[in-house]
């Protein structure tokens, strides 16, 4: 069987189709069918990290980039090509988010402007900006674990793979992100929560 293997997780494909197309062809279509089949679930994953649809867009091409640049002609995905995908998707947001970091932070020195004021929101909005800016607050595992398993709705085995933790790990910092973003939530919810008295 032949493989490829990096470093920011494993990358396995299957052995090469005998009687298959012309290389350069065969490998378009097998990168079509990849995309095809993984960019939604690629693109919700990393918007729910970066916050920014343009901005997921970009990470999910850097991903497939990467995959486009390691893969060989005559080469078929194996089963560990959805779990190294969601880990260089999220290895890129996380890049994305430092530079946009330090880019926020070079302009805040040199702006003296206060940035401007939400325009106001009606109930539900506020309540979902609520649980958003929650899933913000929690630590880059926390979030990405939850996302994982709430929003793709992963295994807590697929989850494992992906972040390569245990699955304890993964159960445990799930248990706790839950936890602590009903916290964070809880208190933006005001007194009129119950019974609609303050």
């Amino acid at each position: 069987m032949l493989s490829e293997r990096q470093s920011s997780g494993t990358l396995h494909v299957a052995e090469q189709v005998p009687g298959a197309d012309t290389p350069l062809l065969e490998a378009e279509r097998a990168m079509e069918a990849i995309v095809n089949a993984h960019e939604s679930a690629l693109l919700r994953y990393a918007a729910g990290i970066v916050n920014d649809p343009a901005a997921a867009q970009d990470v999910v091409q850097n991903a497939f980039i990467k995959l486009f640049k390691l893969w060989k002609p005559g080469l078929q995905p194996s089963d560990s090509l959805r779990g190294w995908l969601y880990r260089v998707t999220h290895n890129e947001a996380i890049d994305y988010l430092r530079r946009e970091r330090r880019i926020s932070l070079l302009h805040f020195k040199h702006s003296e402007e206060a940035p401007p004021a939400d325009p106001p929101s009606e109930t539900r909005s506020e309540q979902l900006e609520a649980v958003l800016a929650g899933v913000r607050k929690l630590d880059p595992a926390e979030r990405q674990v939850l996302l994982l398993r709430l929003q793709e709705g992963l295994s807590y085995r697929d989850i494992s793979r992906i972040t390569g933790r245990t699955e304890g790990n993964v159960g445990c910092i799930l248990h706790h992100a839950v936890k602590k973003l009903s916290r964070l939530v809880r208190p933006q919810q005001g007194g009129t929560a119950r019974g609609g008295q303050p």
